[in-house]
């Protein structure tokens, strides 16, 4: 039997998660094809003008989002003037406004309108009383990333019910929670049908029941009966089970013209007959008075003595007699749903049990705990919510719409709603729930019990938190008249929470209403309680401020997908997933403004991560911030890593400088790298450590770099570019400053200067007192001697260390070799270039060198000489070449895409650069061990990896090349970056540099593909 039971539970499960996924298809149908059957009319009655607007501004803020139907009209009616109407009240108030304002005319056929009653006080759930149940949030994330409430599964949930029938209306409860397959509803009926499900007797006692005649429809309404009534009446089957009134039914256009003849005439409305029916006094109910003379056994004398929504009175006997004539005639179809699910949002401790303990029981339905939360893991449930790592939380609480950052405890079975919290301990069993009043802007904090019942009076030893109200009256030496003007003692009219015009000074206010009841309270507190103006929960609740609500709510939407999206950043994964955390458009206005002011308190390696991101989610999207586009982030994200590099090095000690020697010429050659290029850039190397193993070269037996510097007579600077056959002269500092164009010819140049600490990189100064200071001006030249643009050589890192060299000598300064890398590197930062340190080393330095660097902003820079044998160096030159690919290749692009796959978090970004230094590591030992042949094979996986990091290292000619001599190399690898230069390749051991050549030149011919002759320096 268990095992059965197990079964069709889980055949149900199954059949309503299936329903749940089509009705989701349903609602995208119905917003995104204007030919889908939808509802004319969605119309949610509201207590009061105030909470429709609330209303209203949680359908606009959909409305603006695009995910409601743009051909369904959406209409929110309040109760007239705050009175209270009852449900059948406000469907007469609902036909009126569709017959007066929307054109209906008291004619309702072909118009499917579905109407939510949701004017309820929440009274036994009060933190949804001025908010409205209706938008009360469900534990399940929507599949569009929004958190769900009521109004959403009401949405989704009944999306498909349109196409089911012809015209009429469908009425809901805003409490009740229906799950079901719209397939089943057959909604071939006149007058009513009544949709209901299966469920057991043990639920049906609690609600009501219809009792089948046999030809489904509705012989008996069986309202809140015992189980042998229900048992003796025939309302329960075989299977334990009985028919629920789950609050919805459908009503024919027929039925609607005649509910709609008892307050009007020949389609127009009677005031007379309208005011009796929709007032405060008779309190009409569409389930008890509209419902009951559509059972088939129902008699007008019964239908007198049925349980009022209000109380009974001579005016409501009239109004029932009306009625029953009316529609009495019309039969009421009972329209039974299996498999289907029912859950009731009823009172707080219903909800809380429902959230925390019974949440398992919907997970077929991807209900879960925490939603739209920043913790992953909490004891109790979460929706929308931003709790800082320090909180405390237990088991079994409910935690919404708020707030909770350090020192906050919130004891077991509590539920907080609305508020902020700072250093403040939720009692167990306890509600928090924060409400803004709209006369003066004053909060209060509504403290009350989990199981209190708000409807029951002091009289009836109602419940106050851990307590009685009468314990309340004698621990605060308090009368009646202090709690009550009027009316009965019930909580719900308790004036026991005072107001501030701050949220921490309203908690500190009603947190006495604690002490009170646990007898802890001074009698200074008492008396200050006293005197302060005093709100009810039904005042806080009729003068709550409703428009705060979706701003709240938006606000910490927005901060908790803040918080989640830099926890994942920050754990290294891709940006990519990281921001569809902000959903398939990615970052809104808000999310960007509030990343940007965090970014200005986090560390080096977040703030470029951060930066990186959102420039990614930006360049793709149509909206731009502030006028603030991708590129300008990008640029945020560069500059963020140039500062930091350059920041421990930027040298200010110009004011010691003079100049020593009249002329200094410096020459460099260049290099080639073989492992573990790109560990050696910014901000690899500061986060990780680089290892790079490179060996300086001459090209056709000369040194290629070259820089001069010539002391000068007049107070000025003097640049040349012999290269562009280029020359300026620098009157002020200011021009020297602006160094960091790609296109100016004198970038390198100025940049040196800075770097070396002769002119400030920013400030202004007066370039004339600089130089005089010195002792001269100062004249610059660089030149690059054929050496192709492009090259992969390292030709422009190395030329700026040929110029920082330089400099120094001229200023007689004797800069070790670790001072020059670093200002070199600080060079490149300021020019933007961005560059990493191995090429400067590798030219500076010769030789073959293993260089690293351990992780930090400063790089200290190891360089280690390898010590090869004689026959190793004779081998190695005997079997390296280098090839021309007639390509240029410029890397300032490459860079920023490379270091920005790295930050990014690009998966195979990091496992290439990780690779690549475990590759250089093996190189030195091979290459110390003097086996040329296994260095080859290194070679050939370092290329592999390379292009895994770029894809553009290679093209189709870079691959002809290689092909083109592939039986003659065993080793093949790239200059640089790739893409273009210089291609490097280790000769099978008895091929010639001439068998090379010829075979370069047969198969390109003059095309520039060519080997050129290269010597190690030793």
């Amino acid at each position: 039997m268990m095992k059965n039971m197990q079964k069709y539970r889980r055949l149900k499960n199954l059949f309503l998660r299936q329903s749940y996924l089509d009705a989701w298809e349903d609602y995208m149908r119905s917003i995104r094809k204007t030919s889908y059957t939808q509802w004319d009319y969605v119309v949610l009655t509201a207590s009061n003008e105030a909470q429709a607007e609330a209303f209203e501004c949680q359908i606009r803020y959909r409305q603006e989002r695009g995910v409601l139907p743009k051909n369904t009209k959406f209409l929110v009616i309040p109760d007239p003037d705050g009175k209270r109407i009852g449900s059948g009240g406000a469907t007469l108030q609902v036909l009126r406004v569709l017959s007066e304002q929307e054109g209906f005319g008291g004619n309702f056929h072909g118009k499917r309108v579905l109407v939510i009653h949701s004017g309820g006080d929440s009274k036994r759930v009060p933190q949804y009383s001025v908010c409205g149940k209706l938008f009360s949030p469900v534990p399940r994330e929507l599949p569009d990333g929004r958190p769900s409430t009521l109004f959403d599964e009401f949405l989704i949930g009944m999306a498909g019910v349109p196409s089911r029938f012809k015209d009429g209306m469908l009425v809901l409860s805003g409490d009740v929670l229906l799950l079901f397959n719209p397939l089943q509803i057959d909604a071939q009926f006149s007058g009513a049908a009544a949709i209901s499900m299966k469920s057991p007797v043990e639920v049906g006692k609690d609600h009501g029941v219809f009792l089948n005649d046999g030809t489904d429809h509705v012989q008996k309404f069986l309202h809140k009966q015992t189980v042998e009534t229900l048992q003796n009446m025939g309302a329960v089957n075989t299977q334990g089970n009985v028919n629920l009134d789950t609050g919805a039914v459908l009503c024919s256009a027929e039925m609607l013209e005649a509910l709609f003849s008892l307050i009007a005439e020949n389609g127009q409305i009677q005031e007379d007959r309208y005011s009796q029916f929709v007032n405060e006094r008779s309190r009409i109910s569409f389930y008890g008075d509209f419902l009951y003379p559509l059972a088939k056994e129902s008699t007008l004398e019964q239908f007198y003595l049925e349980q009022p929504e209000g109380s009974f009175c001579d005016e409501l006997k009239e109004c029932r007699t009306k009625i029953w004539e009316a529609l009495h005639e019309f039969p009421m179809k009972l329209i039974c749903l299996s498999p289907a699910e029912f859950i009731h949002f009823g009172t707080t401790g219903e909800l809380l049990s429902l959230l925390t303990k019974e949440i398992s029981d919907y997970e077929f339905l991807d209900w879960k705990p925490l939603v739209s939360a920043n913790r992953e893991e909490c004891p109790g449930a979460v929706h929308n919510a931003l709790i800082d790592d320090s909180v405390k939380i237990e088991e079994n609480c409910y935690i919404e719409s708020s707030m909770l950052t350090e020192g906050t405890v919130v004891h077991k079975g509590a539920v907080v709603s609305m508020v902020t919290l700072e250093n403040i301990e939720v009692p167990e069993n306890s509600v928090f729930h924060a409400v803004r009043l709209r006369e003066n802007n004053e909060y209060v904090l509504r403290i009350y019990g989990v199981c209190d019942n708000p409807k029951k009076t002091l009289e009836e030893n109602g419940t106050f938190l851990n307590g009685t109200m009468k314990q309340l009256l004698e621990n605060a030496k308090a009368g009646v008249q202090d709690i009550w003007e009027n009316g009965e003692h019930t909580l719900w009219t308790a004036k026991i929470y005072p107001s501030a015009l701050k949220k921490r000074d309203a908690q500190k206010a009603s947190m006495v209403l604690l002490r009170i009841m646990d007898g802890t309270a001074t009698e200074e507190e008492i008396l200050n309680w006293k005197n302060q103006r005093r709100y009810s929960l039904q005042e806080s609740f009729m003068l709550g401020d409703t428009t705060r609500f979706i701003e709240w709510s938006t606000e910490l939407q927005n901060q908790i997908m803040v918080e989640k999206f830099l926890k994942h950043l920050f754990a290294g994964e891709h940006y990519i997933p990281a921001l569809k955390i902000f959903g398939e458009s990615e970052l809104n206005e808000r999310q960007f403004d509030i990343l940007m002011e965090k970014v200005e308190h986090m560390t080096f390696s977040e703030k470029i991560r951060v930066l990186y991101a959102v420039s990614r989610s930006m360049k793709y999207q149509s909206a731009v911030f502030h006028e603030i586009a991708y590129d300008k982030v990008e640029k945020m994200c560069f500059d963020a890593i140039q500062k930091a590099v350059c920041l421990e090095e930027n040298c200010h000690e110009g004011d010691s400088y003079h100049i020593q020697r009249d002329k200094v010429r410096v020459t460099l050659p260049v290099r080639v790298n073989w492992g573990g290029g790109w560990t050696d850039t910014p901000p690899y190397c500061n986060e990780k450590g680089g290892v790079v193993l490179n060996a300086a070269i001459l090209l056709k037996g000369e040194r290629q770099i070259e820089v001069e510097v010539r002391k000068l007579e007049e107070l000025h600077i003097e640049f040349a570019s012999l290269d562009f056959q280029a020359y300026g002269t620098a009157l002020s500092a200011e021009e020297i400053q602006d160094c960091n164009n790609p296109y100016d010819s004198f970038a390198l140049h100025k940049a040196a200067l800075i770097a070396c600490g002769i002119i400030p990189q920013h400030g202004s100064v007066n370039l004339q007192d600089i130089l005089r200071r010195l002792g001269g001006g100062i004249y610059i030249s660089t030149r690059v001697c054929n050496v192709p643009k492009g090259s992969g050589l390292g030709t422009s890192s190395i030329l700026a260390g040929a110029a920082v060299k330089a400099i120094g000598e001229f200023l007689g300064e004797d800069w070790s070799d670790s001072v020059l890398y670093q200002r070199v590197l600080n060079l490149e930062q300021i020019m933007s270039t961005g560059g990493g340190w191995q090429d400067q080393v590798g030219g500076l330095t010769p030789g073959v060198k293993y260089i690293t660097t351990k992780p930090g902003m400063k790089q200290e820079i190891k360089v280690e000489h390898m010590e090869l044998d004689e026959a190793t160096k004779a081998e190695l030159q005997e079997r390296f070449a280098l090839i021309y690919t007639g390509q240029r290749r410029l890397a300032r692009n490459l860079l920023r895409y490379v270091v920005g796959g790295y930050i990014g978090g690009r998966p195979e970004s990091i496992e290439a650069l990780e690779e690549m230094k475990h590759l250089a590591v093996l190189m030195r030992y091979e290459l110390e061990q003097g086996r040329i042949d296994e260095f080859a094979k290194l070679l050939n996986r370092h290329w592999e990896v390379s292009k895994k990091l770029d894809a553009g290292s290679t093209n189709t000619c870079i691959d002809q090349i290689f092909e083109s001599c592939e039986d003659l190399i065993d080793g093949k690898f790239i200059s640089g970056a790739g893409g273009g230069g210089f291609l490097q390749v280790i000769l099978k051991k008895g091929v010639t540099k001439e068998h090379l050549r010829r075979r370069l030149r047969n198969v390109f011919q003059d095309s520039g593909v060519d080997m050129w002759e290269s010597e190690f320096l030793w």
